[in-house]
């Protein structure tokens, strides 16, 4: 059989991955646990089952028009490091800086970490692991597996992209199989009722921004990691094209996806249920759900399928994440052994080992609850000034080749920025303390960029 040859990014990368695999890297990234549990939340702050879905279209409406906003960058700038990059061109250093290293403390590290976590929750639930307590640190045995499943997936992606690429591709693909599957067992099997979108709750919010804003803020949880994609450009076969197709198809299909399976949740169970889930604080929203007509084989299928999301969503943020400090590294920005590739599995070795060993203290910070707030909060401050780039790069460079332009030029962009903006207020208003702890994450990184661009030594 003939060997397959794959074109060397000037980076060191390998460019192998086609757009089938681009397009599951952009599903495999945002489908985690919140499409499974956020409902019982979104139910608590809003009370009304047509405002819970509503905030999942608006919340997916707003992640897609990001992402056909960024797919116009990409389509310029396909460079591995994606919006690092991305910052670098349009804004300057500093900015750049500044979120490789908010990704690196706040939103990647801590995507990987709340993620592998859910995994260990799932698989405690399922296996019941032992009660080990040491050092005040409870909960000690699912922390351990935490930081396991970490280093387990970062032990495939040292081997090469192509294994990390299998496993995405593997889960990815059974992932969406299950979901559309419990979608249709709800309707078919869950002896529900459409009424349920039609009673008022005794706890009914009305319609309130702040209201709203807090049940997108849950949403967009589970639609995070859609900009993922743009880091791996370095070993994605043709970027310039394949990045913003990706990005446009992956996050418009996982929107159906998370909007069809909400409205069957709704369809089984009433809002009053997910309130009392949410309340007793201990059930998974899906697995309540299921459990209800298919009893505890149906609670079992769930958890698989939660471990088998969650798996595949911590292979792909830290695949991906990986190539954003190996890109600062390049710049002097890093640590400089980041910026090492490895002779034979052309991978960014100490990248990927540098972020695991700060993920895996992260999962022992036990803040999981703050973290998910922290980090839509610190995201979209970035997304916002990305999607500025758009208008400074049209403006700047008004004959470039673009490859990919947003449609409903210059509305989804500004609309989108107007949105960025308008979230970033409301949480400072309603979760001052995670947008303070996001604020400060970010700020601790400005004494590493002034010793790292004066040239000081790289440890």
């Amino acid at each position: 059989m003939e060997k397959k040859t794959f074109e060397k990014h000037e980076s060191g990368l390998v460019q192998r991955m086609g757009i089938g695999t681009a397009f599951l890297l952009v599903v495999s990234s945002m489908v985690g646990s919140g499409v499974f549990k956020k409902v019982a939340p979104m139910s608590t702050d809003l009370g009304s089952a047509w405002l819970i879905i509503a905030c999942w279209i608006l919340a997916g409406l707003v992640s897609w028009f990001g992402a056909l906003t960024n797919a116009e960058v990409a389509s310029q700038i396909a460079e591995p490091g994606g919006q690092y990059v991305y910052f670098k061109k349009i804004f300057g250093r500093p900015l750049a800086f500044l979120y490789g290293w908010t990704a690196f403390t706040v939103v990647q590290s801590a995507t990987a970490a709340s993620v592998a976590y859910v995994f260990a929750e799932s698989v405690n639930t399922l296996g019941g692991l032992p009660e080990i307590h040491f050092l005040g640190i409870g909960n000690l045995s699912i922390k351990l597996l935490s930081v396991l499943v970490i280093w387990i997936v970062t032990g495939i992606n040292l081997l090469g992209v192509h294994q990390g690429e299998k496993v995405s591709n593997v889960l990815t693909s059974s992932v969406i199989v299950c979901i559309i599957g419990i979608t249709i067992m709800c309707f078919t099997m869950g002896n529900g009722s459409f009424s349920h979108f039609e009673m008022p709750t005794s706890s009914n919010k009305g319609l309130s921004m702040g209201a709203i804003f807090l049940g997108m803020m849950s949403a967009f949880w589970a639609y995070e990691g859609w900009n993922n994609l743009g880091f791996l450009a370095g070993e994605i076969k043709n970027p310039y094209r394949n990045i913003p197709l990706a990005l446009a198809g992956g996050v418009g299909f996982v929107m159906l996806l998370y909007v069809s399976i909400n409205i069957a949740y709704l369809y089984v169970l009433p809002v009053e249920a997910f309130q009392k889930i949410h309340a007793e604080g201990n059930t998974i929203s899906a697995i309540a759900v299921i459990q209800s007509f298919l009893g505890p084989v149906g609670s079992s299928l769930v958890i698989v399928v939660i471990m088998v999301a969650t798996f595949g969503t911590t292979n792909n943020t830290l695949m991906g994440a990986a190539r954003v400090y190996f890109a600062m590294a390049r710049d002097g920005l890093f640590f400089k052994k980041a910026s090492h590739v490895h002779s034979t599995y052309n991978v960014p070795t100490y990248a990927l080992l540098i972020q695991a060993v700060w993920a895996s203290v992260l999962v022992f910070s036990g803040s999981f609850d703050q973290l998910t707030d922290m980090l839509i909060f610190a995201a979209f401050i970035f997304y916002g000034l990305g999607a500025t780039g758009v208008f400074v790069l049209r403006a700047r460079e008004p004959d470039a080749i673009r490859t990919f332009k947003v449609p409903g030029y210059p509305f989804i962009p500004a609309l989108f920025i107007l949105f960025c903006i308008g979230l970033v207020i409301n949480s400072i208003i309603e979760r001052p303390l995670e947008s303070g702890m996001g604020l400060l994450l970010m700020a601790s990184g400005l004494p590493f960029y002034f010793w790292w661009n004066r040239g000081g030594k790289n440890r």
